[in-house]
């Protein structure tokens, strides 16, 4: 056994104290070394994702766009289809109405050199 010379009981208990507090800082939290670069890399990440946002943004713009031009396209296109359409029939509906105007004049015409001819 080890017995330390001259020990009184004020120096065992102050040596205990210390040794307690040699414990206690053991879990103590100890103080970190903060990067300097930390705040630029913070800034420059929020600054990259601000300009990923906006490419996302101008993209689906964009997108949204190229659709409502496509679809003011195709109503135009069918309009247009349309318009060809009833020209066509507009048309043929002239075109009947002159034959049968030709067709009544012929009648008319055979009628009247019939009577003459009697």
């Amino acid at each position: 056994m080890r017995q330390v010379p001259n020990t009184a009981f004020g120096d065992r208990l102050q040596a205990a104290a210390e040794a307690r507090k040699a414990a206690l800082a053991k879990f103590q939290p100890k103080p970190s070394v903060s990067n300097p670069e930390f705040v630029g890399r913070s800034a420059l990440r929020a600054a990259e994702l601000e300009e990923v946002r906006k490419a996302r943004t101008e993209a689906k713009a964009a997108k949204k766009q190229a659709a409502a031009d496509a679809e003011v396209a195709a109503v135009q296109a069918r309009e247009a289809a349309e318009a060809a359409s009833l020209d066509a029939k507009r048309g043929e509906r002239k075109e009947r109405k002159a034959l049968t105007k030709a067709e009544a004049k012929a009648k008319r015409d055979a009628r009247y050199a019939a009577r003459k001819a009697r």
